[in-house]
Formats: structure tokens, sequence, C-alpha cells
């Protein structure tokens, strides 16, 4: 996002962690609220329009926040969303955006509550490598359908496939992804995610691979480094890729750090042929 609505999305992260200090409000509960209106907006392109329409007034766009969804969803949800329409915002697909992660954001912080954060975020990054790795399942979680029912048979292959074996938020959070990905690739969806599981703790995600198993000590001493490096702590997603034949590649968001002998032995070979 740029501009306006970078900023209305900055406002509207503050209100909701405002909200989360607030033991009281059901965090999951908000997260499925705040999902149900992400999919209504998404589907109407003329509502959301008004809602972002800078002619009309944030009061007037409040309002009708209220009246559309006041009886639908409960309170929590209709405060945070009418604070964010009466915000300006780039472009009106920009809310839509910003509703969605919001959702995300609420079940990771149900998560944080009850003491499972850090198992999220590894069952998320677990299931992105199974996903990798396993092409007839990335294509049925990838399939592209007219209408709901698409959206609503990759939801039950996820159900299906993860049932028990994750968190309840790890589903939750996986199953909105593949029933609605909102023309965003699978892979693009649960990073998203595992960056937003890692900025509950003001973290970033860094993906290491390496040939073998790094040890406690090695996580460690990599973990302080590129703490030191980037000024903030880093969470390390660890995957192992014997292709790699030895160091490691470490990926943080665009930016790729590598220390690997077949970078090097292909840095050799690219100025053999030179």
């Amino acid at each position: 996002m740029i501009g306006a609505s970078r900023e209305a999305l900055e406002a509207a992260r503050e209100r909701l962690d405002a909200l989360a200090d607030n033991t009281g409000v059901d965090a999951a509960a908000l997260a499925a609220d705040l999902a149900a209106i992400t999919a209504l907006l998404d589907r109407e392109t003329a509502l959301r329009r008004v809602l972002t329409d800078p002619a009309q007034p944030g009061e007037g766009k409040a309002e009708l926040v209220g009246r559309l969804l006041g009886t639908q969803v409960g309170g929590e949800a209709v405060d945070l969303v009418s604070g964010m329409v009466r915000s300006r915002w780039s472009a009106s697909r920009d809310l839509v955006d910003a509703i969605e992660e919001l959702a995300d954001t609420a079940d990771l912080i149900a998560a944080e509550r009850d003491g499972t954060l850090d198992s999220v975020e590894d069952e998320l990054f677990r299931f992105g490598r199974i996903v990798a790795t396993a092409p007839e399942l990335r294509a049925a979680l990838s399939t592209k359908g007219a209408g709901d029912a698409a959206g609503t048979a990759r939801a039950a292959l996820v159900r299906d496939l993860l049932g028990g074996r994750v968190r309840p938020v790890t589903e939750r959070l996986i199953v909105r992804l593949v029933e609605r990905p909102r023309g965003r690739s699978l892979d693009a969806g649960l990073d998203a995610l595992s960056t937003l599981a890692a900025a509950r703790r003001d973290r970033s995600v860094a993906v290491v691979t390496s040939a073998v198993p790094l040890s406690d000590q090695q996580r460690q001493r990599l973990g302080d480094a590129l703490a030191r490096m980037y000024g903030r702590q880093i969470q390390l997603n660890l995957d192992v890729d014997p292709a790699v034949l030895g160091g490691i590649s470490v990926r943080i968001g665009d930016e790729v750090i590598h220390g690997t002998i077949a970078d090097r032995l292909d840095e050799v070979n690219r100025r053999m042929a030179g």
C-alpha cells in the first residue's frame, strides 16, 4: 500500500492493538467477523467504492457501516471498520486488503493469548514446505473455479488434511486463504501470514535453508548475527535441502543472503563461462 492507504492501515492496526489490550474482547470471534466483512466487500464492488469515496463525508460512511453491519457482526468489528472508512484510501481494494489483514491478526492475537503463537508460526511454515514439495496438492489448492464452490472445495480439502493435526488458529488461517485467495498465490499468502505472526513479537521472518539440520548453538549464533545486522529480532524458519550441498541460504523478505557451496560452484561456472 502507498500514501493514504498506508497511513489508514497503520491507524487501523493501532486500534486493533488497543482492542487486544482488552482481554474481554473475543479475538477469535472478532477475526471471524472481520473475515465475513472482507468477503462481503470483496463481492460488493459498488459498496466498497462508496465506503472509500473521498467525496463522501467520513461520518456518513461510518453510519452506513453501522446500518449494514450492526446486526450482522459484533460491535468491535463494526467500530473498527467504521473507523477505517473515516480514513482516506488510495484505492478501494486497499480497504478490503486491510480488513483481511486485521482478521488474520485478530486470530494471531487469539493464539498469542493462549500461548500457542510459536506453534502457529511453525505450523504455517511447515504447511508451506509440504505444499512446496507436493505438486499435486499445490495444484489442488490453487485451482481456480467459478463461484464459491471451488473455494469451498479447497477449504474442505484443507480441513481434511489438517483437522486435529494443527492448532485451530492455524487451520482457520489456511482455510480462509485457500477459500478466498483474492488474487494471491498460495506461497504469497502463506508468507504474508508468517510475517504477520512474526510481527506480533516485533520480529522479522528468515527462511533458512541448509544441507543438514542446524544445531541449537548454530541457530542461536545465526539468530544473534541476523538480529545485529537488521537491528531487530529475527524469527528463524528452518528448512533442510541436501541440494545446497553445504553452508546456508537465508531469505528475509525479498533479500537473499547466499552462503552455500552450490552457490559458490555456480559462481565459479559463471566466471569460467565468461
